[in-house]
Formats: structure tokens, sequence, C-alpha cells
């Protein structure tokens, strides 16, 4: 059995920041803080967190804010300072309602990229390791001149609409996963707006120059087929860091959301394994 627990607190930057967690009977082996992507939830992820579970994992996650059921602009996180203190909120919270736990961060896409700008501004002392799938990492991405155009648009007019709307067809080769993630209200389905694209670029310019501060174990995962996020930025990740304990895998075929994909147990199993080896 698993008890099915959720919350709010304060964001950051003021609202609500809506979180649930999965917590299996009996003595849990570790917890897992899951940071879901971009224009989607941690509801996501029930899926992920139930197959922990069955392994003796506690689950937490939580809607960054402009997704989901927190408050915010829908699609705009506002600051990456504030998304990442809102994930440390959570992690804090995960390992007061489990003392002594230990405690790994699971980031996809753009819960990827914030996780890792989370873990290399001090953070590492709580976490036990590191797992990122199709992590948001495209160095150098965008010209000068774009970028200061984003840089100029974020501080004039944040919420104005940038980049077409994500193409969903690209987030997984499973037909009914498209359809469910079309037809699900709490997913975002508007374009990228300047706040999120400039926070963005200055956070993937900011994590570029820390990766060598990462000591942490770190399992980086990516399908090859990804068009959302480059495999290229996985492959840089588990070049840099300086933990001596890096796994990459790059998953051969698989979209964007590779928990999501036919072979999803494939990528979970692996998951299991490196979690069972590390807790």
């Amino acid at each position: 059995m698993t008890t099915h627990v959720e919350g709010r607190f304060t964001g950051a930057a003021g609202g609500k920041i809506y979180w649930q967690g999965w917590e299996p009977d009996g003595d849990p082996a570790g917890i897992v803080v899951i940071s879901h992507g971009f224009a989607e939830h941690s509801g996501r992820y029930a899926h992920v967190a139930a197959r922990l579970a069955t392994e003796g994992y506690v689950c937490y996650a939580l809607d960054h804010r402009g997704h989901g059921q927190s408050d915010g602009v829908r699609g705009n996180i506002h600051r990456m300072t504030g998304v990442c203190a809102d994930l440390g909120r959570l992690i804090a919270l995960a390992g007061e309602r489990h003392d002594g736990l230990p405690l790994v961060l699971l980031g996809h896409s753009l819960g990827g990229l914030i996780a890792l700008d989370y873990v290399t501004s001090g953070n590492q002392a709580a976490l036990r390791g590191l797992i990122l799938s199709g992590a948001m990492m495209v160095p150098g991405v965008g010209s000068k001149v774009e970028r200061l155009a984003a840089k100029v648009l974020s501080s004039l007019t944040p919420n104005l609409g940038l980049v077409p709307p994500l193409d969903s067809s690209t987030i997984s080769r499973d037909p009914d996963v498209v359809a469910a993630y079309d037809a699900d209200p709490l997913n975002y389905r508007g374009k990228i707006r300047a706040r999120l694209g400039a926070e963005g670029l200055a956070a993937i310019d900011r994590v570029t120059g820390r990766l060598p501060t990462i000591s942490l174990p770190v399992l980086v995962l990516h399908g090859t087929e990804d068009q959302l996020s480059s495999p290229s930025g996985s492959r840089l990740v588990a070049d840099r860091v300086a933990s001596q304990d890096v796994t990459l895998t790059l998953h051969d075929g698989l979209y964007h959301e590779i928990f999501n994909e036919p072979e999803q147990q494939v990528v979970l199993d692996e998951v299991v394994a490196w979690l069972t080896e590390r807790m």
C-alpha cells in the first residue's frame, strides 16, 4: 500500500506552491524528490513514484511556480532563484517527515536544469545523489542579440510569449501519452514566455561554469531521439562534473520523456538499480 499526501506552502515569490507525496507502508529505504519539466506538473510522475514506492522509496514532488496546481502566471516560473528556493523547501520538508533517510533529487528537462542550479548553489550536503532525465542543458544556445533581447523583454514584458508552444508529438512515441498530455488541463499549452527564456539561458550559463563543483553520485539519462533537449547537454554534464561516480546512459531511439516511453520499465529498472546501490 502507498499513502498519498499533499499540501501547500508559501513560495519564495509569494503565492502557494503545491506539493504531493507517495509514502509506502513500512520503513522506507530512502527519499526521492522529483523536479518536473516545463509545461507539465508533478502528477505526471505518479507512475514513477508508484514504482519507486514498491521498491521502498518515498517520493515527493512539487508543481513549480506557474505550473500545475501552484500559483503564478501560467508558464512563468518568475525567477530561477525562487524556484530553487521552493525546491529546497520541499527537500527540507521531506527530510523533516523522514529524518535521517538518504535523499536523491531527480530532475527532468527544465526540472533538471533547476535541480542542477540548486545543487551547484551550495546545496549538495543534504543530498545522497542526483538523477537527471533529458536535462535542459544547451550551452551557447542563442546569439548575443537574441540573448540581449530576451533579457530586455524579460524585464519589460515578462509574460510575453516568444517561442511557439511545446510540440506534444515530440514528448513520447506512445500516442496515448501524447493524447493524455494534450487533454490534461494542468499542462501549460501556451508560448514560452520571455521571463522563462531569459531565466533559462542565464541558468544554463551559470550551471555550465559550476559543473566541476558537483561531487555527488550522478545518473544522467537521455533519449537519443530527444527533439526538445539535446543529448549533447547530458554528455557535457557527465564530462564536467567532478564526481567519481557518474553514469551516463543514452537510451537508443527514445524521445524526450523517457519515463513515458514504451520502454519506460527499462528506464525505471535502471533508476531502481542505481538507487539500490547508493541508498
